[in-house]
């Protein structure tokens, strides 16, 4: 059974196991809209008494979560959600405590908060030759503010997340996988087929050991909300600085948020803005 919430298409393959397709042309950046059906959807999450595993995945081949929208920073939410923090927050924070494991199926760019929020599922794993992988904030004139100041360091280590973050290139599949950044990267004639049967054997086991598993592991690797706040508060901050202000203007010039040769070399790109 198929129904759409706006940006995000829901298949529930079972009870147990829930698809998610996310669909935003033209290159699927993530924008207010999105947060707060993010919100919406980890409350069903929370509450669903037979849900297991839920799947993020994306319509489009060549975009996972391109990046954020930055033409719509003014726009986003800053209610508070259920935990007190604010949406995107929000939605992280619940979706790490839920009683169901989340799985990011990278197929495409990921940068910036596409980045982030594979970061943000408990498992990830990606077409070994098309996802590709970054976090271009820094190169941009701004900082990452949707979790990866705080979540790279724990999947990578210090220096690994500085080269990440600092140098704002492309990371592909492979060496994704060698960072830690991912779970696994599997060649892509074979990426749909394991990703739907590895869901589905977490659909069959119980639920209780599954969401009691993921606690008991969440005790010691998590970032800490307030820390996530800080980096958020600094982004949003990071939009009035020179260096942004002067580098916007190239950013639009060549086509930020356009599909083209931009957005499909971003990292590289960014090298000679």
């Amino acid at each position: 059974m198929s129904t759409s919430q706006s940006q995000f298409k829901l298949t529930k393959v079972s009870p147990a196991y829930w698809r998610l397709t996310f669909d935003n042309p033209p290159i699927n950046m993530l924008g207010p809209e999105a947060m707060i059906e993010l919100q919406g959807l980890v409350g069903q999450f929370e509450t669903d008494p037979d849900l297991k595993v839920v799947a993020f995945d994306s319509a489009d081949p060549d975009f996972f979560i391109a990046h954020f929208d930055i033409a719509r920073a003014a726009d986003v939410p800053k209610e508070p959600g259920p935990t007190g923090y604010s949406p995107w927050i929000d939605f992280t924070v619940r979706l790490a405590r839920a009683p169901v494991i989340s799985i990011a199926a990278v197929r495409g760019r990921a940068r910036g908060v596409g980045s982030e929020f594979a970061l943000a599922c408990d498992l990830r794993f990606a077409s070994l030759e098309k996802a590709i992988f970054g976090q271009p904030e820094v190169g941009s004139g701004l900082i990452p503010g949707g979790g990866g100041l705080e979540r790279l360091p724990l999947v990578m280590g210090r220096a690994r997340a500085l080269e990440v973050i600092a140098g704002s290139s492309d990371f592909d599949a492979a060496t994704a996988e060698r960072y830690g950044w991912i779970n696994r990267a599997i060649p892509d004639a074979a990426f749909e087929a394991w990703v739907d049967g590895f869901a589905r054997r977490l659909a069959s086991f119980d639920k209780q050991a599954l969401a009691s598993s993921k606690e008991l592991v969440n005790r010691h690797t998590l970032p800490e909300p307030k820390d996530q706040l800080d980096s958020g508060r600094v982004f949003l901050s990071a939009f009035a600085w020179e260096g942004f202000q002067q580098r916007r203007p190239r950013l639009a010039a060549n086509g930020i948020g356009q599909r083209g040769d931009f957005e499909l070399n971003f990292g590289e790109r960014l090298g000679h803005l």
